[in-house]
């Protein structure tokens, strides 16, 4: 236990010596910058992307308007929707195109205080989150919205016309994105726990069966009312949740091998 807190001292020793510290104004200067080149990268995809609001909104609705009958169509029960749908749509995909610019700038703020074999972890952790939201967000839209949206036009009684609103629309498949890009961040989520000695992988491992309850319990309250979308939500964040642990292991042994040699 000494040897160990030896060599985290002698490590951020040699933090320190490469990286002199910042009083606390340049600190909030440092992250001030940080922020504002996060804001214009934002504003930058935004103004490359809002001229094209229009005809993203048509190819983000295609999933529920090639279910509708023919001659029928989305409607806007709000005169402002035509205008504020797509405008809303280009902010998110901005967000949503920034977040590796985003995730960067804040990685540029933290790593100097970080010990080596925490960076060694933590840039593919950050890398490897961006690329697990950008998949859930493309497993809601290319699996689940079909099914889902199959099974709504199916179920509904005769005689009633379905006329999606756009507004409606928007806010309905945002929040699916919003689900799934997070549901697919459990294995950076599981990972974290591990490294921060909250808990194990045997504790894990041990816990599962309250894992897949809990699973389904987080798509029920995510997800619409129906069986297709809640299972297509815990089935990949119980798959998620096995490849947290089986990551988690080796993170283990890479970090104890990191200090190995401080221990001697």
């Amino acid at each position: 236990m000494n040897a160990k807190t030896d060599g985290d001292k002698s490590g951020r020793q040699n933090n320190s010596a490469d990286q002199p510290e910042m009083p606390l104004v340049e600190h909030l200067l440092e992250l001030r910058n940080r922020l504002l080149k996060m804001i214009l990268a934002v504003v930058i995809c935004f103004a490359a992307i809002y001229p094209f609001a229009n005809e993203l909104y048509l190819w983000l609705s295609e999933p529920i308007r090639s279910l509708l009958p023919v001659g029928q169509t989305m409607i806007a029960t709000d005169i402002t929707s035509p205008f504020f749908a797509p405008l809303k749509l280009a902010l998110f995909l901005s967000v949503f195109a920034a977040i590796p610019i985003i995730l960067y700038q804040l990685w540029s703020f933290v790593a100097p205080g970080l010990y080596a074999h925490e960076k060694r972890l933590a840039f593919p952790l950050l890398f490897t989150s961006v690329i697990l939201f950008y998949l859930g967000a493309a497993f809601a839209y290319f699996v689940v919205f079909p099914l889902v949206f199959g099974f709504f036009t199916a179920i509904g009684p005769e005689g009633i016309v379905e006329l999606p609103d756009i507004s409606s629309y928007l806010n309905f498949v945002l929040k699916m994105f919003f689900a799934f890009g997070i549901a697919f961040e459990i294995p950076i989520a599981t990972i974290l726990l591990i490294l921060s000695g909250a808990t194990t992988p045997a504790d894990l491992a041990a816990k599962r069966p309250y894992v897949v309850v809990g699973c389904f319990v987080i798509g029920m309250m995510l997800t619409p009312p129906d069986v297709i979308s809640q299972t297509l939500l815990a089935l990949p964040m119980w798959i998620l949740f096995e490849l947290g642990i089986l990551f988690g292991r080796l993170a283990v042994r890479e970090v104890a091998d990191a200090d190995e040699p401080s221990s001697e």
